[in-house]
């Protein structure tokens, strides 16, 4: 397993993280609580991440739920998190088998994967599913071309307040957040190692904008080297910058969201 990476901004600025074992990559995507508190985002995807690791290396065909699981745990009473009081974030895995590949996702950070001829994606639909007007309308201001005012930002605070009561409940989305069941709702996908040659781990941050632009050549990405995978993701905030920056064309919460892309080749 070959592995390549690139975050902008850099981990002391982003709340995005990267793990990678002997025969695993988890990439996390932690967001901000609904409720102001002391423990930022990044931290808590970094105690997650360290876990989640940590329990792979030491057992390598563990459970993953129960691995994601165990890693919610240990967050939330290291740190006395509550519900709606804390932050969360997505945790995307692969691992790598004698025989099978193992691709698992809690939230919406896709890990795209496949062969020399095809491409396909694992993904965590749920949160974009549900009905929520807010959403709608910020969007359409954005496209009205409002920007990011009072008005945008008071509708994204409605917008969490609304995704709260669907927060880690059947009727709604899962994420990891201070509900170690919620790991078991996670989506796993388990591949025939002859099967995968190559898979791109990436947060929304990145996978989205690329969607938006078509510039989704995951066969391609995931032959990218560190510096390459860089470059991409300075091209994409460089045209949020100059070409989209009251997200006009590409409704967004935000001007620019952390990106991350991890390539890995698979190849015997």
């Amino acid at each position: 397993m070959q592995v390549a990476s690139a975050q902008l901004p850099g981990v002391d600025e982003s709340a995005d993280r990267i793990f990678v074992t002997d025969n695993a990559v988890i990439v996390l995507d932690g967001a901000s609580a609904f409720e102001p508190v002391e423990l930022d985002p990044g931290t808590y995807a970094q105690g997650i991440g360290e876990s989640i690791a940590a329990q792979l290396t030491d057992d390598p065909a563990a459970d993953l739920p129960a691995i994601v699981a165990g890693g919610i745990a240990a967050v939330t009473e290291r740190h006395d998190l509550r519900a709606e009081h804390s932050p969360s974030s997505t945790v995307s895995i692969l691992r790598v088998g004698p025989h099978e590949v193992d691709l698992y996702v809690l939230g919406d950070s896709p890990v795209h994967y496949g062969n020399d001829t095809e491409g396909w994606g694992l993904t965590d639909d749920r949160l974009a599913m549900l009905p929520l007007p807010e959403r709608e309308a910020y969007r359409a201001r954005l496209r009205a071309g409002h920007g990011f005012d009072d008005e945008h930002r008071r509708l994204l605070r409605d917008l969490q307040v609304r995704e709260r009561r669907y927060r880690n409940m059947e009727s709604g989305y899962w994420i990891a957040e201070t509900k170690p069941d919620a790991a078991c709702h996670g989506i796993l996908k388990r591949i025939p190692r002859e099967q995968i040659e190559w898979a791109v781990l990436s947060t929304d941050g990145a996978s989205e904008p690329l969607a938006h632009l078509g510039a989704e050549d995951w066969i391609s990405i995931s032959s990218y080297d560190g510096r390459q995978l860089h470059s991409l993701l300075a091209r994409l905030q460089s045209w949020e910058d100059q070409h989209d920056p009251e997200a006009q064309q590409y409704p967004r919460a935000k001007r620019h969201d952390d990106k991350t892309l991890v390539s890995i080749s698979l190849h015997p």
